[in-house]
């Protein structure tokens, strides 16, 4: 992995961390195709049964494209007369979003500052958000001229409602942790001193949880977003078939029975 983006397993936790801090963390080629390549690799990998996506510093999470790169790569598509630089949404935002809200384990994201375009996308793509009191979002696409990628426009109106969605994108704003909390888009808010420590926790726990489970709540929220009642109770079937034959779904009625905490091994 580039070092634009450090990826480290340990128990079972899969934590990447964005390490561009002297650039906000802004997503140039080489830090995007690093965080494509740690996101697939965490989702490959058996071991891994959660994820934690935080980032270096103290100011930002992600402010999203390196415009000071991003300009220079249009110059030379002008130049040439192609558009190769807008690939970047199909070739990394998109995989990098899919990777994160489709892998059969939990992911939280621990956002530590700014989290603005793509960045803000990275965030919403998780499970869970642990946010930072000094922290902010801002959707930032319309800023520069350009619509929402890296799943925004489908993330965002599902947590805060499709009007205040359509607001946050045609009227980019900065919104502060309290009022991203109350919308809706935080799920813990903590104090930023605080926020590698709670991060982690978060995520350990999840790490050391019933993997079959979790990933079969993931997959029965994402299908519900979309689908009916009536198809929704289908799933719902089929999903609990698959998390009562696990070994952790046994592990967890026996602990209950002897009045124990369950030992769960992610299968």
């Amino acid at each position: 992995m580039a070092d634009t983006v450090l990826y480290e397993v340990s128990d079972g936790l899969a934590t990447i961390t964005l390490n561009r801090p002297e650039a906000m963390n802004a997503m140039n080629v080489e830090a995007k195709v690093a965080l494509r390549d740690a996101v697939e690799a965490a989702a490959a990998d058996p071991a891994v049964r959660a994820v934690l996506l935080t980032a270096a510093g103290d100011r930002a999470f992600c402010v999203g494209q390196d415009l000071k790169e991003h300009v220079g790569l249009l110059m030379t598509d002008q130049e040439s007369g192609t558009q190769v630089t807008m690939n970047t949404v199909r070739d990394h935002y998109n995989p990098i979003v899919r990777a994160l809200t489709g892998m059969r384990k939990p992911v939280v994201a621990g956002v530590n500052g700014v989290a603005a375009g793509a960045g803000f996308g990275f965030a919403l793509a998780a499970d869970y958000r642990v946010v930072a009191d000094t922290a902010a979002f801002n959707t930032s696409f319309a800023g520069v001229a350009l619509t929402a990628d890296s799943g925004v426009s489908w993330t965002l109106p599902r947590l805060i409602g499709a009007s205040r969605a359509s607001d946050l994108l045609l009227f980019p704003r900065s919104i502060g942790a309290r009022e991203a909390y109350e919308l809706g888009i935080v799920n813990k808010l903590v104090p930023a001193d605080s926020l590698a420590e709670e991060a982690a926790k978060v995520a350990r726990r999840l790490a050391e949880g019933p993997t079959v489970a979790y990933a079969a709540l993931k997959e029965s929220l994402a299908y519900g977003a979309d689908h009916s009642l009536a198809e929704a109770l289908e799933k719902e079937d089929e999903l609990q078939t698959r998390a009562g034959a696990s070994e952790d779904h046994t592990i967890a009625v026996q602990a209950f029975v002897a009045k124990e905490k369950p030992k769960y091994l992610g299968r």
